[in-house]
């Protein structure tokens, strides 16, 4: 099996609608599949079935993980624009509210 290099940054939408942002540097397709059979307990395997809703391939494996951590600390409102590729929305959330 052909392995990419880099690694996926992708977002999953949970059975209860929360999301779930990771990465992975084996290839997404085997990640997922490991999601979606529980492999490993956590977040994930207490909330199947989970769909993947959102992923980008980096070439280096430190922006994928810059990136994740990013994703990981904005709102819900945020991840789910960029879900629908709505930048405009992504740079209207991130101003400072004052």
């Amino acid at each position: 099996m052909f392995e990419e290099p880099g690694a996926h940054v992708y977002m999953l939408r949970c059975a209860d609608g929360s999301y779930y942002v990771g990465s992975a540097r084996l290839g997404l397709e085997r990640r997922l599949s490991e999601h979606s059979n529980g492999t490993y307990a956590g977040y994930t395997s207490k909330r199947l079935p989970v769909e993947l809703v959102w992923s980008q391939h980096f070439l280096d494996i430190i922006d994928a993980i810059a990136v994740e951590r990013q994703i990981k600390g904005w709102s819900r409102a945020k991840k789910e624009a960029l879900i629908r590729g709505d930048y405009e929305a992504i740079r209207s959330l991130a101003k400072r509210r004052t």
